[in-house]
């Protein structure tokens, strides 16, 4: 006997699995939770966002003495730390100074008043590029320059260098400029961005504050050549408040020799008449001279009889040193 089976006659059960769906109220729970978190999170940025803006905005914070500089020496080499703070000085993105300086600190300089003794030397911003913000800082004079009449290129680098164990640096930057136009440029749009410049009596553009332009000399000129000074004061005489003329600067070949005290009187008086001739409808920009801080008490004689005789306005002390300290810690 034979058994036959038809394959239908057979069924297969598969076990299905059993799908369980929430509920509704646990669905909203979830989606509530999930939403608190991330609205916390948004809150908790957009305050500390503002908190850290707010801080950084202001120049008199500690970030800006004990956190931006440590980082920056720690990240970046002298020299692109000095144009980083330059680029962000010049973005307008740079602290502000949000006090108030006390009255105590206000001084008196060619009957103007000034809020505070602090200035910045030539030598930060060399070419006009920061000046606004340099002011928010709260700095009351501000020096642009050397400003050379033609642009060089100064010393390969590297050329500055961090003396970390003295917390000071070695400048080596051999006189860079972008020359007298280009600076020129700057400060001209910088005069014309404001809709009422004339109602100002400062070259500054700011009250009771100074707006300086430090001259230079072009390497390539002739080494009793005073022409780049007047070039100078023709072309800046009109934007500034100050003019310093730059006799000691160690990089310009035969530059120092300016200083004796002959040659020195011919220089401070060709440029005050330079300056006289200007046609300005404001108060003549002060002269001032800047020295070496090298010079022997005789050389002090001399431009001391110097800046009397042709009754210049004042003089800076000093320039770079070309000595280096024994009490200098670091080996660079």
């Amino acid at each position: 006997m034979s058994l036959a089976f038809r394959p239908s006659s057979f069924r297969v059960l598969r076990r299905t699995p059993i799908r369980r769906y929430a509920s509704t109220s646990s669905v909203n729970d979830l989606n509530t939770g999930q939403s608190l978190r991330i609205f916390a999170v948004s809150t908790g940025i957009v305050i500390g966002s503002t908190l850290f803006a707010v801080y950084y905005a202001d120049s008199r914070a500690a970030i800006h003495r004990y956190v931006v500089p440590p980082l920056s020496r720690l990240v970046l080499d002298a020299e692109k730390g000095h144009k980083f703070a330059l680029g962000v000085l010049k973005s307008g993105l740079g602290p502000r100074d949000q006090g108030r300086d006390d009255e105590i600190l206000q001084v008196e300089l060619w009957d103007k008043k000034l809020a505070n003794p602090v200035g910045l030397a030539a030598g930060f911003d060399k070419d006009g590029e920061a000046v606004n913000g340099l002011f928010d800082l709260g700095f009351s004079w501000v020096e642009v320059g050397s400003v050379t009449p033609r642009p060089q290129a100064g010393n390969p680098k590297p050329r500055v260098f961090h003396l970390t164990e003295d917390n000071a640096v070695i400048n080596r930057y051999g006189f860079p400029s972008k020359g007298a136009t280009s600076v020129l440029t700057r400060l001209q749009a910088r005069y014309t961005s404001l809709s009422s410049p004339e109602t100002h009596s400062n070259a500054s553009l700011r009250e009771g504050k100074i707006l300086s332009v430090n001259l230079g000399k072009n390497k390539s000129s002739p080494p009793d050549s005073l022409g780049d000074f007047l070039v100078g004061v023709r072309t800046f005489g009109p934007l500034a408040d100050v003019l310093v003329i730059n006799v000691s600067s160690p990089n310009t070949p035969g530059l120092r020799n300016l200083q004796s005290r002959g040659m020195l009187i011919e220089l401070l008086d060709a440029v005050k008449r330079e300056r006289d001739a200007l046609q300005i409808d404001r108060e003549l920009p002060k002269l001032l001279v800047k020295i070496a801080p090298d010079l022997s008490v005789g050389e002090l004689r001399d431009v001391a009889e110097a800046v009397r005789e042709t009754k210049f306005d004042g003089v800076i002390v000093s320039n770079t040193t070309i000595q280096r300290p024994p009490s200098l810690k670091s080996r660079k």
